[in-house]
Order: structure tokens, then C-alpha cells, then sequence
């Protein structure tokens, strides 16, 4: 008899990937109209947890109208050889299995999960979390059998959800704090991970202590902790290999790795530059760096910022031009954490070259920014514009100021170098030229036109066999 055998819809890999549209959609919970939303599992003692218990606090699916709506999903397990080391492994694989369910599917991760359900797998019953309960806790059982019981919290009340948010939002920042401070060159090995290969099936995700995965889920740590406990799983060991270039990050065995796991597609990586051979994007990313090319200088957009960014275009749109596992020059998928890492941008310039962010993002993270830097780079609150951007720049002083100079006085000197040239020699009369002879028929008779050393411009050119007489 299937594990499934009591859902109403298929469950199966063959729905990971799949995409539903709103006009498809049933309702849809979290995503960028609601605030609060998170995912969070954590680690309790064996007689702390129910196992198979689901509850649900607030409306169910059934109850609900068409729209957006707060969600927490609160995974209690216990199990003699688990840890706090893994709760972040488990907490990832919510979206895999999630996305298992046939009409169901799940973006993203902890505080930004987005999650839509399909009016047809309604129609067909899927009416009640308690169905998405029953996949989640037999998948994690079948797969990660060192779990011994489980119990989860659906959380739809808003209030609910926004007292919940607080916790989820310290614990995350906890697990995050545990990984600063080792560096890339302490370690032998990074990790990597293929869970986002069902929406960017050429992308791989390179774990690194400095370089959190592009979801902003998983650190190093939670890397090392996965691939011990599913040695076969979507997350594992890296052996870095010889170090090819210590300033962009590129490894010989993470080159190699990544090529055999995105099938030939990915060839190098420079994990700490968005130019050359860029870390590829998913689709999960918590932010985008993008290259403003007026201002030779980076702006950073996330998910969560519904305004458009100084180039005029949105989160939505820049994402799309980045995600789907390619390699584009300039527009580089990362995480929240890697923009507190000393290693971030780190070829390109580092937060020397970042000339604008949201006002939150810059709030988050302004602790891990040079001080004397933190001002100089732009909000949406102080530019809207290329323009306006530009004026906040030479205003406030930022470095790239100086990088536009430099460029100008390069340009100049070359400038000036090609003006001192001497002018090239006239060309001789005696010098071969081309000749052209034009058969030119007039009246009954004709003769032969020879041109030399001449021009012809032609709008339109006609061949025409001529038969002989």
C-alpha cells in the first residue's frame, strides 16, 4: 500500500519544478504581499514531541477566500542522534518535499517562503494543511530516518504567525552568528547543494564558510552537518582542490565538481566575483547584486523591495534575468549572510563598489560595512534615479568617485597619445589599384568603360544572365 494512499492528490518527484500561476492558484500563502511568513524546525527531547501530531492555528485551507496570507510552519523533532547542527538541513528540505505534491508549490526559504496551491488540487480535495502535514512527516521519516518523531504547527492566525515571526528571526540570526569568523583557507573542503535543480537545473550552490548558500538557508556548517547525516543526498562534500585564484575564488575541485553536477553546462566558478565566470543563480536567492554601468559600481536589490531599483527595473524583473542556474556577467543571485562576509564581491571591490541598497538591507547588515562607507551609499531614500544616484555619489564622496577619474584620465591620455600620431603617408599614384571593367552597350553598338580607383555606392544591385546571340 503507498505511503499516499490517504491524500487526495499524487505525490511524486515528478511535481517538483512545477509552476502555478495566480489565475491557476486557489490561494496562495506568504510571498512578497505578506509580511510575515517563515519556516522553522527545531531540535526537542524525545518525550517533548507527539510523533504524527499536526496542528492548526487559524483558518485551514477550506476557510479561506482567494487571496494572500500569513503562514508559519513550525516542525518540532526529536531523535537520539540529532543536534541543533541540523535543524537548518531539515528546515531546507521542507521546500523539496513541499514541491513533491502534485498542485502544490513552494518558493524560497525562512522568512521569505512563498507558497501557492493550484484550484484543480483543490477541487480534487487537498482542502486541508493537514494533507501537507502527513507528506512533510512521512517523507522525513522515509528519508532521514534518524528522526524518530515528529510534530507540526500549521500558524494561519496572523497575530499567531507575527509572535512566532520573533522567534524564527532570532534563531535563524543565531545559527547565522555561529558561522562567522571561520575562514575559506581554515578549511579542506566546502559543500554544495542541488535542491533548487528542479527550477535551475544547470545551478550548483557552493557552500563555503564565507559564502552561505544563495537561499541565505544553509552555512557551512549545516553543509557538513548534511552531507554526514545523507552522504547520497542533495547536499554534499567538495574537496577544494588546488586554490587557481585566491582573489576571484576559484578552486580546481569545485570547478570540477561543478561541472559534473550541472552536466557539462558550468565549466569554472569565481565564487567572490559577479563578473567572468560568476556562482551561478537559482530562483530562491534572497538578493541580487546587479552592475549599473553608468556609475561603474553595484546596486543590491531583495526579495522583499516592491519599488523599482535606480535602473527602473524591479526585483522580479532582475531576478529573471539572473536565475535559472546560467552564468551573466554582472548580475550575481546571493544571500543576506554573504554581504556581512569579508569575502563578499571580493574581486570587484568589495562594499567599495556598492553604490545603492534598500534602507533595510542596509540596516541589517551596516555592522559588517567599512563605517566610514555606510553613508556614502545610497537608499531608495536618497536616489531614484541613474541621475539622482550620481549627484548622491559625487556628494557623499563614495570611492567609486575616484574609479570614474581614473577612467577619465586613461581615456584622456590615450586620447591625447593617438592625436600626437602622425598623420599616415598619402597614398602614391604609382600604388596597384583595384580595376573594374563595366561593359556599357549603346544603341546598336558599344564599348568598354574602365574605371580605376573609384568609389561606387549602390542602393541596389541587379544580376541579369544575358543570353548569347
Amino acid at each position: 500500500m503507498s505511503m499516499f494512499a490517504d491524500i487526495p492528490v499524487d505525490v511524486g518527484v515528478i511535481y517538483e519544478g512545477e509552476r502555478i500561476r495566480w489565475q491557476d492558484a486557489q490561494l496562495e500563502f506568504g510571498g512578497p504581499r505578506v509580511e510575515h511568513k517563515f519556516e522553522l524546525v527545531r531540535v526537542r527531547n524525545l518525550d517533548e514531541v507527539e510523533d504524527g501530531k499536526i496542528t492548526i492555528i487559524g483558518p485551514d485551507i477550506k476557510d479561506l477566500e482567494k487571496k494572500s496570507y500569513p503562514l508559519g510552519i513550525y516542525i518540532e523533532v526529536a531523535g537520539k542522534e540529532l543536534d541543533e547542527e541540523i535543524e537548518g538541513v531539515i528546515e531546507r528540505r521542507i521546500h523539496e518535499y513541499v514541491n513533491y505534491i502534485e498542485g502544490v508549490m513552494h518558493l524560497n526559504q525562512r522568512y521569505d517562503i512563498w507558497i501557492r496551491i493550484s484550484r484543480r488540487s483543490f477541487e480534487k480535495g487537498l482542502n486541508s494543511l493537514i494533507y501537507i502535514g502527513k507528506v512533510l512527516q512521512r517523507l522525513f521519516k522515509s528519508e532521514l530516518p534518524i528522526i524518530e518523531k515528529i510534530q507540526i504547527t500549521f500558524i494561519t492566525d496572523p497575530e499567531k504567525v507575527k509572535e512566532k515571526f520573533k522567534e524564527a528571526m532570532e534563531t535563524y540570526e543565531r545559527r547565522d552568528a555561529r558561522a562567522r569568523g571561520l575562514k575559506d583557507e581554515e578549511v579542506d573542503a566546502f559543500y554544495g547543494c542541488t535542491l533548487c535543480q528542479s527550477f535551475a537545473p544547470t545551478h550548483v550552490c557552493v557552500i563555503t564558510p564565507q559564502r552561505y548558500s544563495n537561499c541565505g538557508a544553509i552555512s557551512w556548517f549545516d553543509g557538513r552537518a548534511a552531507a554526514r547525516v545523507d552522504p547520497k543526498g542533495p547536499i554534499f562534500r567538495i574537496d577544494k582542490g588546488e586554490c587557481i585564484d585566491p582573489l576571484k575564488g576559484e578552486y580546481a575541485g569545485v570547478n570540477q565538481i561543478v561541472m559534473s553536477k550541472s552536466g557539462g553546462e558550468i565549466q569554472r566558478v569565481w565564487l567572490y566575483s559577479a563578473f567572468g565566470y560568476p556562482h551561478t543563480s537559482c530562483g530562491c536567492f534572497e538578493a541580487v547584486a546587479f552592475y549599473i554601468p553608468e556609475v561603474d559600481g553595484f546596486g543590491i536589490v531583495h526579495r522583499g523591495f516592491t519599488e523599482n531599483t535606480p535602473i527602473g527595473l524591479s526585483f522580479s524583473t532582475i531576478a529573471d534575468s539572473t536565475a535559472g542556474g546560467r552564468q551573466v556577467d554582472g548580475f550575481h543571485g546571493i544571500s543576506i549572510e554573504y554581504m556581512r562576509s569579508p569575502k563578499f564581491l571580493q574581486a570587484d571591490g568589495g562594499w567599495e563598489r556598492v553604490v545603492w541598497v534598500p534602507s533595510v538591507i542596509l540596516e541589517r547588515v551596516k555592522e559588517f560595512i567599512p563605517k566610514d562607507l555606510v553613508d556614502k551609499v545610497a537608499t531608495e531614500k536618497d536616489a531614484k534615479t541613474v541621475e539622482e544616484l550620481k549627484q548622491f555619489l559625487i556628494a557623499r564622496g563614495h570611492p567609486v568617485v575616484k574609479r570614474w577619474e581614473a577612467r577619465a584620465a586613461e581615456e584622456a591620455a590615450k586620447a591625447a597619445i593617438e592625436e600626437a600620431k602622425p598623420a599616415p603617408p598619402a597614398i602614391a599614384a604609382s600604388t596597384p589599384t583595384a580595376e573594374l571593367t563595366v561593359p556599357v552597350s549603346v544603341g546598336a553598338g558599344g564599348f568598354r568603360l574602365i574605371l580605376k580607383n573609384v568609389k561606387i555606392h549602390a542602393k541596389r544591385v541587379r544580376i541579369v544572365r544575358v543570353k548569347e546571340k
